[in-house]
């Protein structure tokens, strides 16, 4: 299924936010602007590879210590970058040659985000090539202003107070005039704190009950085709 015909399925979007407030736009990139189902499902078994590399751990251990450190400091490598030394430049170019065949161009994506007044900016943990990959695949790389990647952030990835810092140092963020876009909870908490209008995405966004979190949809699409936003000059 194609990201444009899965954004047609979403019946459950919360319809019609009022984002008139909003300047800036930022957004995670995966599992963000395309659904986790059209996405890329090698790439955590990949990972799991090279936790098991790197710590000779069984697999199902290796697992369990990928997860663990996704949880612990937001991604995974750095959790490998603290406990096992890892170079994080040559572990993120193991993911460049991915395949990513289930993304495609999305011109309903493309439509919200153009009707968008302000900046709108990706905020990742991922790389520059990775991002940039993603991007075109969608067919969205010329509406978006700036990436701010996992290099940018000087290896502190998202949820921690440091990436955001450097973030908003890099952009000049106002957070009272900024909306972001997420697929995982926990990394909108810090961003509600500093005064972002966050919105969670995904299939489980609906059964999500944090305070943090201001609004919820299934489907980025939509969600940016119904927004009330700002008028353009």
């Amino acid at each position: 299924m194609t990201v444009a015909a899965s954004a047609r399925l979403d019946a459950g979007a919360e319809l019609g936010a009022d984002l008139r407030h909003i300047d800036t736009w930022l957004f995670d990139l995966d599992n963000t602007l395309y659904p986790v189902e059209a996405g890329l499902p090698n790439v955590e078994s990949k990972v799991t590879d090279e936790v098991e590399r790197i710590t000779g751990l069984p697999r199902s251990e290796a697992f369990a210590l990928q997860k663990r450190y996704l949880e612990e400091h937001g991604l995974t490598l750095r959790g490998l970058m603290l406990h096992h030394d890892v170079d994080p430049l040559a572990f993120n170019a193991l993911f460049h040659d991915i395949p990513m065949d289930g993304l495609a161009e999305d011109p309903e994506l493309a439509a919200g985000l153009r009707r968008l007044p302000g900046r709108r900016l990706i905020f990742t943990n991922a790389d520059d090539v990775h991002t940039g990959r993603v991007l075109a695949r969608l067919g969205v790389a010329d509406l978006f202003d700036g990436v701010f990647h996992i290099v940018s952030a000087d290896f502190f990835p998202k949820p921690s107070a440091e990436s955001f810092e450097k973030l908003i140092a890099a952009h000049a963020i106002e957070p009272a005039r900024t909306a972001f876009f997420e697929d995982r909870a926990m990394n909108l908490k810090p961003a509600a704190a500093l005064g972002m209008t966050t919105v969670l995405v995904g299939s489980h966004a609906a059964a999500n009950a944090d305070e943090f979190v201001r609004h919820r949809t299934p489907r980025l699409a939509p969600f940016l085709a119904a927004a009330q936003v700002k008028e353009r000059p």
